[in-house]
């Protein structure tokens, strides 16, 4: 779809509220299309909002078959993300329609996140600054006090599962911190640095202190952190999710912190988004749990939009461009 200067594309945002819940602009896509941005699209509205579309942009709504099949004009997807879980890309490819996501993007602020989900664990400073609030230190008869002993995480195992731009981040900050570092990753031939080795995945969970999730969901990974690899971590340890909830086996590792078989869990993601209020995770112990917020903070969301505006615009112009995804 080659942009003429007469007849602009019709752009439609489906779920632009999380993206850019109004600290930014979309004034690069109103310069380029007759955009409509939706701040959210319940599932049942999607086909009407994209029947007369050129292009839809979307976060993490639901582009089915259904809906792709009302859109006879639909040309282009833009995903706001770097996943791609939520499209019915068969059913996209069909039809010939254009397929751009945003990797990279957020590299900086899921690998800050997931570490400082260790670094609670390891020092778990919120507790004690509770208690200092509530009046704890003032009634201590000592200078110093724990409720919970702090933890060194130099001379620690982290088991990094995934090791793409975020999992290779986080692992080159634990490794500053210290820590020996195992890898799960597809390519297995390629060096790895300085204190980190590959390990194959019932062997990682078994042999680290701390575990971090960093792949994609697949049919293959889904529940990769089974009941089973859950069981064989040390007691003691921690386990860190910044990927998608799908990976964990919930039930089972709600249960492992209930037990005290592990100490803790730091959470950015879960399987059903928002959560149901019986998802067992929610009151289970020494648990850290936030709203799917690693990748948003305002600097990764500027590259995001600015990366999604290229996107289109080289569609428009017939460029190459190296995020087209199938």
């Amino acid at each position: 779809m080659k942009s003429n200067g007469t007849a602009r594309p019709r752009l439609v945002v489906l779920d632009g509220f999380t993206a850019n819940p109004g600290d930014l602009s979309w004034a690069e896509f109103e310069a380029m299309a007759e955009c409509r941005v939706y701040e959210r699209t319940p599932a049942g509205e999607v086909a009407g909002r994209i029947a007369e579309a050129d292009a839809v942009l979307l976060n993490k709504a639901v582009l089915g078959a259904e809906a792709i099949a009302a859109a006879p004009k639909l040309r282009y997807v833009g995903i706001l993300a770097t996943g791609c879980n939520t499209i019915d890309l068969p059913a996209l490819r069909a039809r010939g329609v254009t397929v751009r996501n945003v990797p990279g993007y957020s590299t900086a602020s899921v690998a800050q996140s997931a570490i400082g989900f260790l670094l609670e664990l390891a020092n778990r400073t919120a507790l004690h600054a509770e208690d200092v609030r509530a009046g704890g230190w003032s009634r201590c008869p000592d200078y110093a006090y724990t409720l919970v002993p702090p933890r060194e995480l130099a001379g620690k195992t982290l088991g990094v599962v995934g090791f793409g731009a975020i999992g290779r981040k986080v692992a080159e900050i634990a490794r500053a911190l210290g820590m020996e570092i195992l890898v799960n990753r597809r390519n297995r031939n390629e060096a790895l640095p300085e204190g980190m080795r590959h390990a194959e995945l019932d062997e990682l969970f078994a042999a680290s202190d701390a575990v971090s999730l960093h792949c994609p969901l697949t049919e293959e990974t889904r529940g990769l952190a089974s009941a089973a690899r859950i069981a064989s971590m040390k007691r003691g340890a921690w386990l860190v999710n910044t990927a998608r909830g799908p990976l964990v086996d919930e039930a089972a590792l709600a249960a492992a912190l209930r037990e005290g078989r592990l100490a803790g869990a730091g959470l950015d993601v879960l399987s059903i988004e928002p959560p149901p209020a019986d998802n067992p995770l929610l009151g289970a112990p020494n648990t850290y749990i936030t709203p799917h917020i690693a990748w948003a903070t305002p600097e990764a969301r500027r590259r995001l939009l600015d990366i999604a505006a290229r996107n289109f615009r080289d569609f428009l112009e017939g460029k190459p461009n190296p995020n087209g995804v199938g």
